[in-house]
C-alpha cells in the first residue's frame, strides 16, 4: 500500500520551501543595499573632501579674542587716590592759577605750539576717543598739583604719539612763546627719565619762565605719558617750585600695575540654576547620542492571551488527531 504524506508534513514542507525563499530573497535585498549604501558613501565623501573651509574655521577659533573696550568703571577703579601719595596731597579743590597765565601760550613753531596745547589741555596722546578718567592732587606746602588720567586709546595711535613726544627735546629745547597778555616767555624742555612701568611711555620737563600776578616766575612742569596694553596714563606733576621727580615715578609704578590689575580681574561669574526643576530632583539621563531611544514593546491584553492560549491548544489537537491517521493508515 502507497504511504500518503499527511497533511502536517505537506504544511512543513510549505512551510520550508517558503522560508528558504524569504531567505533568498532578503539576502540579495541586502547585497543591493550594501551596493547602494557604498556609492552614496563615496559621494558624500566626495561632496565634503573640501577641508579649506573646516581649516579655516578651526584657525578662526583658535585666534585669541580682541581685547575688550575700557569701561567707564575700570577706569576709575584704576585712578590713584590721595592714600596711594601719601603725604602732602590732597584731594584738588580745583584747577591751578598759574594755568592760563602760564600754559595759555603761542608760537611760531608748529611743533612747540603743539606741545604747549597739548600741556595745556592735558591731552599729551592728543584727543581722547573713548573712556575717560582723571584724579586731581594739591600740594599745598608747596604749591604744587599732580593731575592723573587714565584713558583708552588705540595702541598704534598711542605709540606713534610717544614717539612724537621723544623728539621734543632736540626740536623743542629752547623755544619763544607769547602769553595771553602779550608777554614773552622762554620755554625748555627737556628729557626725564621713567621707571619701568607698563609696556612703553615717555617723560618730559617744561619750564616756561613769565609773569604772575604781576611778579615773574617760573613754571615747571613733569609730564608722562605711558601705555598699560590698550589703555594709557598721562601725568603732570609740578608748580612754581621745582616739581619732586619720586612723586612722579611712584604715581607711575603704582598706577601702571593698579590698571593692569583692573583689566584683568575678571567679574565672578554665578551659575544659572533652572527654575524648572527643584534642587531636590535629579536631572533626567540623556538619550545616549549613537542611538535613538527604545520604544516599549506592547504587552498583550488578558484577552489576545486567552485567544493566543486557545489558538495554540486547538493546533495541538489538530496535530493529534492527524498523527493518529498517520498511524491508522500505515497499519
Amino acid at each position: 500500500m502507497t504511504r500518503r504524506p499527511s497533511p502536517r508534513a505537506v504544511r512543513l514542507l510549505a512551510s520550508a520551501l517558503g522560508m528558504g525563499t524569504l531567505l533568498t530573497m532578503a539576502a540579495c535585498m541586502h547585497d543591493e543595499d550594501r551596493a547602494g549604501g557604498g556609492t552614496e558613501r563615496g559621494q558624500a565623501r566626495s561632496v565634503a573632501s573640501p577641508t579649506a573651509p573646516a581649516r579655516a574655521a578651526h584657525r578662526a577659533s583658535a585666534a585669541p579674542p580682541a581685547p575688550t573696550a575700557l569701561t567707564d568703571a575700570q577706569a576709575r577703579d584704576a585712578l590713584l587716590t590721595d592714600a596711594d601719595l601719601g603725604a602732602p596731597w590732597t584731594p584738588t579743590e580745583g584747577a591751578a592759577l598759574w594755568r592760563d597765565a602760564l600754559l595759555k601760550a603761542t608760537t611760531d613753531d608748529a611743533d612747540c605750539g603743539r606741545l604747549l596745547d597739548a600741556v595745556y589741555t592735558e591731552e599729551l596722546l592728543g584727543e581722547p576717543s573713548g573712556t575717560r578718567a582723571v584724579a586731581a592732587f594739591d600740594d599745598y606746602d608747596e604749591g604744587g598739583q599732580l593731575r592723573y588720567q587714565v584713558i583708552a586709546a588705540h595702541r598704534a595711535d598711542v605709540d606713534g604719539r610717544l614717539a612724537w613726544l621723544k623728539t621734543m627735546p632736540q626740536k623743542c629745547a629752547r623755544f619763544t612763546a607769547v602769553g595771553p597778555r602779550g608777554a614773552r616767555q622762554e620755554v625748555l624742555v627737556t628729557e626725564v627719565g621713567l621707571p619701568e612701568a607698563g609696556d612703553a611711555g615717555q617723560g618730559l620737563r617744561l619750564s616756561t619762565r613769565g609773569e604772575f600776578d604781576g611778579a615773574p616766575v617760573t613754571l615747571t612742569l613733569d609730564l608722562a605719558a605711558v601705555r598699560v596694553g590698550d589703555d594709557a596714563i598721562v601725568l603732570t606733576n609740578g608748580g612754581l617750585t621745582e616739581p619732586r621727580t619720586e612723586y612722579t615715578v611712584h604715581a607711575l609704578q603704582v598706577g601702571a600695575e593698579r590698571l593692569r590689575q583692573t583689566r584683568t580681574e575678571a567679574p565672578p561669574q554665578t551659575p544659572v540654576q533652572d527654575q524648572s526643576q527643584s534642587p531636590s530632583e535629579s536631572p533626567a539621563e540623556s538619550p545616549s547620542p549613537t542611538r535613538g531611544p527604545v520604544r516599549p514593546q506592547p504587552q498583550p491584553q488578558p484577552q489576545e492571551q486567552e485567544v493566543e492560549a486557545e489558538g495554540e491548544g486547538q493546533d495541538r489537537e489538530q496535530a493529534q488527531d492527524e498523527d493518529q491517521d498517520t498511524y491508522q493508515d500505515l497499519y
